[in-house]
Order: C-alpha cells, then sequence, then structure tokens
C-alpha cells in the first residue's frame, strides 16, 4: 500500500474513531448517565428519613440558592423582572387564546417549583368597583364583629391595633351575595390556581388590613409545615416538606394601594428551594440573613401577588402616619391537602345561587361563571361513603358539589331543587350516610 493509501485510511480511521465517540457523548448525554449512576448510588445507601434535629440547618446553603438572579428570557410573557421577581400585566395577555395561556401557565408552574418562587399579576381585577364592592363588605363585616366580639389580635400585631377578618370568604358572601359573585368570577383565579394546583383546588381567603404603625412579621412559611412547632417539623419525614409547599398556593389581593413605606410583603425569591427551610425560619440566622436580603414590591389596588407557601416571606412595616394598607389574603388547596379553614359551601350556594343563575342566563357558561364555581363549591368528591355514592359509569369518582351546581344552572333548576341535591349528596357523603334515590343527578 502506498503512502497516499495509508493516510487516506487513517484519516479514515480517525474521522470513524471521532464520529464514534460523539455518538457514544451523545447517546451518554440524552440518558444523562452521570444523574443516572448518582441516582443508582443514591437508591443503595440507607438514608435516615427525617432531618436531624441535633444538627443545624446550612445557612451557606440557603445563601448560595437565593444569590441566583431571574433571568427575562426564562420567563418571556412577563413585561419585566424586577427585583428578581416576574411582573405580569393581565391586560396584556389573552383570555381567550388558549395557546398563550397555556404557555403562561407553563411559566407560572416553573417560576413556583424552579424559579424564583414568586410573581406579580398587575390588573389581577381591572375593574376598580369590584374591590370597592368588596371593601365595603369588609367594612361591614369588621365593624359587625368589633360590636359584638370587640377587636381579635393579630398573628404580628396586637389586638386593636390591625384589622383581621378570618374567613373572609364565606363572609363576604353572606355579606353581600352580588360582590362576592362579581369578585370570584374573576377567570384569573382559575389560571393561577390551576397552573400550581390544578383542578378541584378550594380557595380560603381572609382579610388583612395593617395599620400606621403596624410593625413587620417574622419571616416564615406558611401552611402546611410553616404551622408546626421546630419540634414537630423534625418528626415530619423529609419527604413530607417537599410535599407541603406543593398542596397549597399563597397570594394576597391589594386592597388598597401598596406603596413602599405602607410595608408590601417582604419575600426571599428562590428560598423555597432550600430543603430545611421549614425547621431554619426562626433560627436568629436565617432571620438575619432574610432581613439583610428581601425584596418588597409596591402594588397597586387589584394586583396581585402569588408565591410558594415555601417561601420566606413576612408583612413589612406600616411606616405611613395615616394610611391603612389592606389586603384580601389568599391560601389555596390542592384537592389532596386540607385547607387552613372549614368552608360551609351550602349557605355560601344558597345565598348566591340566583345571582349565579341570572348571570348563566345572561352569559352562558362563560369563563366567569366556571370560575365562580369553582370558587364557591367543593370540586374533590371524597372523603364519601362509596355505598351510598359509588361512581358514575362515566368516571372512577362520584360527582363533586361543583357538578351539581353545574348541571343545576344549565338546566334551569329552582334554588330549592338545586339546594335538596345538595344536601342529599351531603348526607350521603357521611360515614352513616343515606343511601341516594335513584334518580342520580350524573352518570347519564
Amino acid at each position: 500500500m502506498n503512502r497516499q493509501a495509508r493516510s487516506r485510511n487513517t484519516a479514515i480511521t480517525a474521522a470513524a474513531s471521532i464520529a464514534s465517540t460523539v455518538g457514544l457523548l451523545g447517546t451518554l448525554y440524552y440518558l444523562d448517565i452521570p444523574a443516572f449512576l448518582r441516582q443508582r448510588v443514591k437508591s443503595k445507601q440507607l438514608e435516615p428519613r427525617c432531618y436531624n434535629a441535633t444538627t443545624k440547618p446550612s445557612l451557606t446553603e440557603l445563601t448560595a440558592i437565593t444569590q441566583q438572579l431571574t433571568s427575562k428570557t426564562t420567563y418571556p410573557l412577563a413585561e419585566r423582572v424586577e427585583r428578581n421577581m416576574p411582573i405580569y400585566d393581565c391586560h396584556n395577555l389573552n383570555l381567550d387564546d388558549a395557546d398563550l395561556i397555556d404557555r403562561l401557565q407553563d411559566e407560572l408552574y416553573h417560576n413556583l417549583t424552579s424559579g424564583p418562587g414568586v410573581y406579580i399579576l398587575k390588573h389581577f381585577f381591572s375593574d376598580s368597583t369590584t374591590i370597592d364592592s368588596a371593601n365595603a363588605a369588609f367594612c361591614a363585616i369588621i365593624d359587625d364583629e368589633l360590636e359584638k366580639t370587640g377587636a381579635k389580635g393579630d398573628h404580628f400585631a396586637p389586638a386593636s391595633a390591625n384589622s383581621r377578618i378570618w374567613n373572609s370568604f364565606s363572609k363576604h358572601a353572606l355579606q353581600d351575595p352580588e360582590s362576592f359573585t362579581a369578585y370570584f368570577s374573576n377567570p384569573w383565579f382559575k389560571v393561577v390556581c390551576d397552573s400550581y394546583l390544578g383542578p378541584a383546588y378550594r380557595i380560603t381567603t381572609q382579610v388583612n388590613i395593617v395599620r400606621p404603625g403596624g410593625k413587620a412579621q417574622m419571616p416564615h412559611r406558611d401552611y402546611h409545615l410553616g404551622f408546626q412547632t421546630d419540634e414537630d417539623v423534625v418528626a415530619w419525614p423529609k419527604a413530607v416538606h417537599a410535599m407541603t409547599s406543593l398542596l397549597t398556593l399563597q397570594g394576597a389581593v391589594a386592597h388598597t394601594d401598596m406603596p413602599e413605606d405602607s410595608g408590601p410583603t417582604r419575600l426571599l425569591p428562590y428560598s423555597q428551594l432550600f430543603p430545611e427551610g421549614f425547621r431554619a425560619y426562626r433560627s436568629k440566622e436565617f432571620i438575619d440573613h432574610f432581613e439583610q436580603d428581601y425584596v418588597a414590591m409596591p402594588m397597586e389596588k387589584g394586583d396581585a401577588v402569588f408565591f410558594n407557601p415555601a417561601l420566606f416571606h413576612a408583612a413589612g412595616e406600616n411606616c405611613t402616619a395615616d394610611f391603612d394598607r389592606s389586603a384580601n389574603l389568599i391560601q389555596v388547596s390542592s384537592a389532596f391537602g386540607k385547607t387552613m379553614e372549614s368552608i360551609d359551601t351550602l349557605p355560601l350556594i344558597e345565598k348566591t345561587y340566583e345571582t349565579l343563575k341570572s348571570k348563566h342566563g345572561a352569559e352562558g357558561m362563560t369563563k366567569e361563571v366556571d370560575a365562580f364555581i369553582r370558587a364557591v363549591a367543593e370540586g374533590y368528591p371524597f372523603p364519601t361513603n362509596l355505598d351510598c355514592r359509588p361512581p358514575g359509569p362515566s368516571g372512577m369518582s362520584p360527582a363533586s358539589e361543583q357538578d351539581i351546581l353545574r348541571e343545576a344552572i344549565v338546566n334551569g333548576w329552582s334554588k330549592d331543587k338545586a339546594m335538596e341535591e345538595l344536601t342529599e349528596m351531603r348526607q350521603a357523603s357521611s360515614a352513616n350516610g343515606k343511601i341516594l334515590r335513584q334518580t342520580a343527578v350524573f352518570g347519564t
């Protein structure tokens, strides 16, 4: 073989070797072999199921996590990123564009699970009259409760310093059903809640009005594990620490403007990613870190902020001389969790039924009507009594309150008939429930 041929063969062999190597590297990359090998090692190592109560969580780890910067390219639908938080403008997002809303929900989900853990929706309520009507109802409730029971204490202020309405969701409906219906007909609730919790979520709310001089909260995490003591937290397995933040969505709607000096919520972006945060936030060194690094975003009336409940956060201090900061705090629970407050839905449905029926008669099953049904009625039929309420032919679960309420307004039932069906369903769902008559609402 002459020299030229040997050189050609050598070049071909080298090219084939390079191609083979590239192919192998591509396969390894595709299969993510390093991660696979780490998982293999981890699966063979027995680790304690709970965090060690005698060791301290690592502030260095939290600091490294929270030094990340949010890139606008990760959240292209956001108007901007400010103070490490994506800011969206509902005015510029078309609710009728299903593809856009799907992409938006992808962004919101990524934010809370892998990103900064918090975002703001400008113009969440675009019509200030809805907020004004709700505020009037809240004022009437506060005055009535003050007369009957006196001033209430608050999470972070003595009695009479601030005003709080526990379970404002139920009280709002009973005080002013028209205002309540308009408020929770806002389809943005469904977009936000579905993006993180999926369907069949449960909304609860609490109004909080912070007066001038109202002090800041201590940084904390929220429901479920955020409400446990230090001793209790370490008794829960590590998987529960990760799970608890996926069961609840936290938020607040601004019912007044919230200028900087009025104390809008203080937030530590990315802190929800710190695995041991539920047992760390009470420690002085973590409190000091929060106080040095938190961010707070001024908001306007009708704006909303939503965040992962594991995010380190705290209400700010109202440093104004004459301005009351008012927010409707939102806690939304997954169908697979328990709400922070008990909601008796039947009185709320009865009180708002005629308003909802009229709204459906004028509009049909619009996004607004659907949003209200999801807010006011239970979407998850369990726990139930399967002897009394077997699954319908069309699915693996019996009808929910939302199913029956939709059927009622679509078919124009009277309020009496609708309430009779819902009451019978509730009775049949109890441990000692009676079997429903065979003219079942669903399964047809």
